[in-house]
């Protein structure tokens, strides 16, 4: 049974930073391909970083040198680092988790998500 269980999201002024952390069980985070992605309200959902199995990390254009995700095997947990945070960075984050290591930034690959944490930045 795998379980993505996000925490760390908040209101936040503008330029601030927030820490998301996604614990993870019932799925192996050095051996699968990780991400984190977000939906704001009437948007589609977007993705906003990779992680391989490896190590190897992507972010989107819209966030690139502001986050950074990153994760520890031993303690099996997913990372999004935030800062200089704008308004539009408001959305509910979610953390996801595909079955194989081949990375993908296509929402509908990853099988396991988390129920989603909301970040508010005003």
């Amino acid at each position: 049974h795998v379980q993505l269980v996000e925490s760390g999201g908040g209101s936040v002024q503008a330029g601030g930073s927030l820490r998301l952390t996604c614990a993870a069980s019932g799925v192996t985070a050095s051996s699968k391909c990780m991400a984190w992605f977000r939906q704001a309200p009437g948007k589609e959902r977007e993705v906003v970083a990779l992680i391989t199995a490896y190590g190897s990390t992507v972010h989107a254009d819209s966030v690139k040198g502001r986050f950074t995700i990153s994760k520890d095997n031993a303690k099996n947990t997913l990372y999004l680092q935030m800062n200089s945070l704008k308004p539009e960075d408001t959305a509910t984050y979610y953390c996801a988790a595909r079955s194989i290591s081949w990375c993908s930034d296509r929402g509908t690959d990853f099988p396991y998500w988390g129920q989603g944490t909301q970040v508010t930045v005003s």
